[in-house]
């Protein structure tokens, strides 16, 4: 429990940092108006489906490294985490091209409003510039959890987004010598603090190459192998995101207000999400570095354990969201149409808390098991299956924003039924190591 305890904390740490910068920027923004809510909502979820695709940087690093290190291979370890880091690199640049290329048409696809899509555009194609070293975090975050190094990551994100929470106050409203830049400064502010991230994580893992002696030429094989762990992550991540679009575009043909305020209950959701999800990681090492050692049980009381507490967190969660349910969404917004929009989406989350708890923990042991095979199509027949035709029932019958949250939570219903079939079996503790 104390070696769960602890690389949970950093990982809470390091997970909820952006999250609470982002809830951050939607009160400062949120001031601004309805409209500028409206577009950074948008700007910020288009620029997480761009980012997050790559989520295999960070979890699949961790299996992977998790497993080496419990081989008792440290510099292995080290040797995925520059591995990871090349294709960030190569793979951040690309996007940052076509995003900047393809941003006024994915706004004006999730957007009817033509000056919201705009600004959306103008904010996506400025904040779109931190992705490559967005993604190098997330390859350094991945290796230092494989490792159990749990200071470092806390320490790099701290710092940046410190900083970019005194750009976003100052750039947005024009605060002291700073200029006023309203929306744009919200971009701005989130390259710069992203940025200062990513060139910590990089001169961390220089530090440790430096003394492992590992090198820094590219290898195909480790590459290659972190690329098929990717293919099935990615997937899995496309139908979350294929799911929240979806959400995000029916919301958007409801009403400006449904939009808003589906947003900010959204940002709530993924910042308490990642919260529960610090727990799953340190399960996820924990899972890797045992069975690399080939002891099974231990992962299975790591297992345990982390599910029991996982549910007791989300649960007491829960809790204080029904108690706030008047004053919580007045953080975000004054806006009375979003404040009355949110209200519905809001308790479905309170509903929902309990089994999200339960999921994500399970989520976490499978991955750091090198299941992702087995996630990857449980998640994909969850959203195919489980959500989208409630959301485009909802969008064709007018049930606003109930419908689309009432099709999220079945989306989470179906994935905790299948992680906890597969945890009742033995298959996930038999795993062979990705390594």
């Amino acid at each position: 429990m104390r070696r769960i305890a602890d690389l949970a904390f950093s990982a809470l740490i390091v997970l909820v940092a952006p999250p609470l910068y982002l809830m951050l920027d939607l009160a400062v923004v949120g001031r601004l108006g309805a409209h500028e809510l409206a577009a950074l909502g948008v700007g910020t979820l288009v620029l997480a489906i761009l980012s997050t695709q790559l989520t295999f940087l960070a979890y699949g690093t961790t299996a992977r490294s998790a497993r080496r290190f419990g081989e008792g291979d440290r510099d292995g370890a080290v040797a995925e985490g520059v591995q990871a880091t090349w294709i960030t690199l190569a793979v951040g640049l690309v996007i940052v091209v076509a995003g900047c290329v393809a941003a006024p048409w994915m706004m004006r696809a999730l957007v009817p409003d033509a000056d919201v899509a705009a600004d959306a555009a103008d904010w996506l194609r400025i904040a779109i510039f931190g992705v490559p070293l967005i993604l190098v975090s997330m390859a350094g975050n991945g290796w230092m959890r494989g490792v159990q190094n749990t200071r470092a990551p806390i320490v790099n994100v701290v710092v940046g987004l410190s900083l970019a929470a005194l750009l976003c106050v100052g750039l947005v409203h024009g605060v002291g010598p700073l200029p006023r830049l309203g929306l744009a400064g919200s971009a701005w502010a989130n390259v710069v603090g992203q940025s200062v991230t990513g060139v910590l994580f990089l001169a961390a893992l220089a530090r440790e190459t430096r003394r492992a002696g590992v090198g820094w030429r590219p290898d195909r094989g480790i590459i290659g192998a972190q690329l098929v762990v990717g293919r099935d992550l990615i997937i899995r991540s496309a139908s979350f995101q294929l799911c929240f679009v979806s959400a995000a575009a029916v919301a958007a043909r409801h009403s400006v207000a449904a939009v808003a305020a589906h947003q900010v209950v959204l940002q709530v959701w993924e910042f308490l999400a990642l919260l529960l999800d610090s727990l799953a990681i340190a399960a996820q090492s924990l899972v890797g570095a045992a069975l690399g050692a080939k002891n099974s049980d231990e992962a299975r009381t790591v297992a345990r354990r982390v599910v029991v507490v996982s549910t007791a967190v989300a649960v007491g969660i829960a809790g204080v969201l029904a108690l706030g349910s008047s004053a919580m969404p007045r953080i975000f917004t004054g806006d009375t149409a979003v404040l009355g929009a949110i209200a519905t989406p809001w308790w479905f989350l309170v509903a929902i808390l309990p089994f999200a708890g339960i999921v994500f923990a399970l989520d976490g042991v499978l991955l750091g098991a090198g299941d992702a095979a087995y996630l990857r199509t449980a998640t994909l027949a969850a959203a195919l299956v489980g959500f989208l035709p409630l959301i485009w029932a909802s969008h064709i019958w007018g049930w606003g924003l109930a419908g689309i949250w009432t099709g999220l939570c079945v989306f989470m219903l179906a994935r905790l039924a299948a992680v906890w079939w597969r945890y009742r079996g033995n298959a996930w503790a038999h795993q062979g190591g990705p390594a």
